[in-house]
């Protein structure tokens, strides 16, 4: 059965590539960096919460001290890149379609999948599961399309990876955040003040507080999953389940939804507003955001008004 310790394993020695990496070019506070991530992908079930936890302040300190250098990379020339578009053509665009739609073909298909009375993709985790079967087998698609080796597709993920840098660790410490946010009872005090001062009558302003909430909370934290818990125990809840009697299910969909819009404007969001512009190197680190604002305000107003239609109708 495929299920997270195996995905756990493979993205472990993923960065444990990356580590031996930047050892061979003696980047030690890299390598540290992403050993200590690699041990923690490897064995952080089996090593003391202490240790772990320790791992984590590490890295943070390398990253925020600017340690995590990443490898000299010669690009190929304007020449080559022409003569390597023109020969893949639009076909070099399948691969990363076929995540999407192998995602979609695991969940619904092979979920039903059993071998030996066992789920062939665990139901506990089956988006994940399905989603890292989809991506594997768009890798040896791109591979076999390319004609290229697994040792050149573990050199471009090094180098990709070591582009994304410290970016790559926000989202886990984020979503932790979001969790300790609500453990502190941060959501109790959300929902205390809410209840005090928004005790809003009318379903469509308390559906706006809602998602303009999960908007602003996600600009602040970077990560909308963690937004999610503290602004539904403290807004949702009380607010549109308990006082407008909204379908939670079509709440939480749209408010995570909303909470997205908010991640397309933050300069927290690193490794989707940040990295993109290093990547890419432009100019304008808030280029990025820009371009994209527009489509967030437009999609926010759009979550406000499904979700009052919903509340008033179904």
């Amino acid at each position: 059965m495929i299920d997270l310790p195996l995905l756990y394993l493979i993205v472990g020695l993923l960065f444990a590539v990356v580590a031996i990496y930047a050892v061979q070019d003696r980047r030690l506070a890299a390598a540290l960096f992403w050993g200590s991530y690699s041990l923690i992908f490897l064995a952080g079930d089996l090593l003391p919460k202490a240790l772990v936890g320790a791992l984590v302040v590490l890295m943070s300190v390398i990253g925020g001290l600017s340690l995590v250098k990443s490898r000299s990379y010669i690009p190929l020339s304007d020449e080559q890149q022409l003569t390597s578009v023109n020969r893949l053509g639009h076909k070099l665009f399948v691969p990363a379609l076929l995540i999407p739609l192998g995602t979609v073909f695991g969940v619904l298909v092979l979920s039903h999948v059993q071998i030996f009375d066992q789920p062939l993709l665990a139901p506990a985790n089956l988006t994940l599961t399905a989603l890292a079967v989809a991506a594997t087998l768009a890798l040896g698609f791109a591979l076999y399309y390319c004609k290229e080796t697994p040792a050149q597709a573990l050199s471009e993920s090094s180098r990709l990876i070591e582009a994304m840098g410290w970016a790559v660790l926000l989202p886990q410490l984020l979503a932790t955040l979001g969790l300790l946010f609500t453990q502190a009872g941060v959501g109790d005090s959300v929902a205390a003040l809410s209840q005090r001062y928004l005790a809003l009558d009318h379903p469509l302003a308390a559906v706006a507080c809602y998602a303009i909430g999960m908007a602003l909370f996600t600009i602040i934290m970077g990560n909308a999953f963690a937004a999610f818990p503290v602004i539904t125990a403290g807004i949702g809840i009380p607010l549109l389940v308990q006082q407008h009697d909204i379908n939670p299910a079509m709440m939480a969909a749209i408010g995570m939804f909303s909470g997205y819009c908010g991640t397309l404007l933050t300069p927290m969001a690193a490794n989707f507003n940040i990295v993109p512009v290093a990547l890419l190197e432009l100019k304008d680190k808030h280029a990025v955001i820009k371009a994209q604002a527009p489509t967030a305000f437009g999609l926010l107003l759009t979550n406000i008004a499904l979700m009052y239609v919903f509340l008033r109708w179904f």
